[in-house]
């Protein structure tokens, strides 16, 4: 077993284990914490599995973006911060569908490859993916950054109960 082998298991491990916090954890602060431990972990699977330019991509966007929209609007929607009655429900069927949609797709992939090796194309560049992601791609990234930016404006809408309410005199 060598290095690599030893750092994929601790950090696949790393991120399945955060990721199991993320969904059983009743406090929705540190829900998102352990969601970017589990981001981090995939991002350094990334760096050893050699995808560096991947790996930057998945820190910036998923660990930077989204985890601190995803913070910044519970902050401004005033959600409850701590442990929620509401999300204290029995684990057992979810568990149970869980593991068996878990196990479906482990024996459809098995079945769908039967552990035949294929050939992998030749590695990018960062030079092909810019132009990729310049050229062919502008335009679903502008959708996603309106997107997000309709969702920071309505979640400072919400958080302001003072805009668009209507006072006494114009009633």
């Amino acid at each position: 077993m060598t290095v690599a082998d030893v750092l994929l298991l601790a950090l696949g491990a790393v991120a399945v284990g955060s990721g199991a916090a993320v969904v059983t954890s009743t406090h929705l602060v540190r829900s998102g914490l352990y969601l970017v431990i589990s981001l981090g972990a995939v991002a350094g699977l990334y760096l050893v599995l050699g995808a560096e330019l991947l790996a930057w991509v998945q820190v910036l966007v998923y660990v930077g973006a989204v985890v601190v929209l995803l913070l910044f609007a519970v902050m401004l929607t005033r959600a409850p911060i701590g442990p929620s009655r509401d999300l204290d429900r029995p684990a057992w069927p979810a568990l149970i569908v869980g593991g068996g949609v878990g196990l479906g797709l482990a024996a459809l992939l098995a079945d769908a490859f039967r552990w035949t090796l294929y050939d992998r194309p030749a590695p990018g560049t960062a030079e092909r993916m810019g132009t990729q992601i310049f050229g062919a791609w502008v335009l679903p990234f502008e959708v996603l950054s309106i997107l997000l930016l309709a969702a920071l404006v309505g979640a400072i809408v919400l958080s302001r109960p003072d805009i668009g309410a209507r006072t006494e005199e114009e009633a």
